[in-house]
């Protein structure tokens, strides 16, 4: 398969995604021109982008702080859920101490958080 070999490229590539869109929907048949051609640039462009722009795996402690916000919670109301000090749930966010076995449990439980993100694997 070929290949976007440098930036310009890529921005070009990016550029005939856009146009090719609003030409492509859930109905369009699999053997249209329009669906092939996107279908062959996305896969190229995603091909440049895991080399160039790699998108590393986030932090627990930042996905933690995300899964928070999304549940309109604060530090002390996780404190309360896991029953845990103010302090002792400090201590994690800023990274000065890792979660336990059984406080990554309830992490991972009581915030809907991957058990491989808590393990960090």
């Amino acid at each position: 398969m070929a290949q976007i070999k440098n930036e310009a490229a890529y921005r070009a590539a990016l550029k005939r995604i856009d146009e090719l869109l609003p030409l492509v929907n859930d109905e369009t048949p699999t053997d249209d021109s329009n669906y092939l051609e996107l279908d062959m640039i996305s896969d190229m462009v995603e091909e440049y982008e895991d080399i160039h722009y790699p998108i590393g795996k986030p932090s627990l402690i930042d996905v933690i702080k995300l899964r928070l916000y999304e549940m309109g919670i604060n530090q002390t109301k996780l404190a309360e859920m896991l029953g845990l000090s103010t302090a002792r749930v400090s201590e994690i966010m800023n990274g000065k101490s890792e979660p336990s076995l059984k406080i990554g449990r309830e992490l991972s439980q009581k915030l809907n958080i991957d058990p491989a993100i808590v393990l960090g694997v």
